[in-house]
């Protein structure tokens, strides 16, 4: 992309103000994942953080360290790079939580895979994250597969859509407009 893709802006705010609110409004709290360099970021510091406590396990860092900080929760993970996730699919993902496995995952449209940056990580899962972490494995689409992982089927399969490049920005704004 070029830029950092949480200050994209979307409807006159940060992408990532965006994808809060549309969290606050289904959670009883929302957390800002940021890496020690982005905690004092003017948009970053407008919301509740945790720390990356870890270094070199790219989105990882922050779902182990959310699990570190508060091991009792259940975790919904979203990466802020979804400009099409809708306040529907955080309903349907909770509405389909499994508590009966560890996590619960959309499947992906476009590969079958799971999607682990808009899924459920329950608590007490730190544990089998640490393991995978020490093996090697920091992928979390990687550990969701390797796992007991509750997947549903996505309603809307452009809503996990992320973008990586402006061009895929352009086609989101003009899908979402439309």
């Amino acid at each position: 992309m070029g830029r950092d893709k949480a200050l994209l802006e979307r409807d006159g705010r940060s992408q990532l103000a965006w994808i809060v609110a549309l969290l606050d409004a289904h959670l009883d709290r929302v957390f800002v994942s940021t890496r020690a360099d982005q905690r004092d970021d003017t948009e970053r510091a407008r919301f509740a953080q945790i720390v990356d406590r870890h270094d070199d396990l790219g989105p990882l860092a922050g779902i182990l360290s959310a699990m570190e900080e508060y091991p009792s929760a259940d975790w919904l993970v979203v990466a802020c790079d979804l400009p099409n996730v809708s306040g529907e699919t955080v309903r349907y993902l909770i509405t389909n939580r499994s508590d009966e496995h560890p996590f619960t995952a959309f499947v992906s449209s476009h590969d079958g895979l799971p999607e682990p940056l808009c899924a459920i990580w329950r608590a007490g899962t730190g544990d089998i994250v640490r393991a995978f972490v020490d093996d090697g494995v920091i992928c979390p689409r990687k550990i969701l597969i390797r796992s007991d992982t509750h997947l549903i089927e996505q309603a809307d399969p452009a809503s996990l859509d992320n973008v990586n490049t402006p061009e895929d920005l352009a086609v989101s704004v003009l899908e979402s407009a439309s």
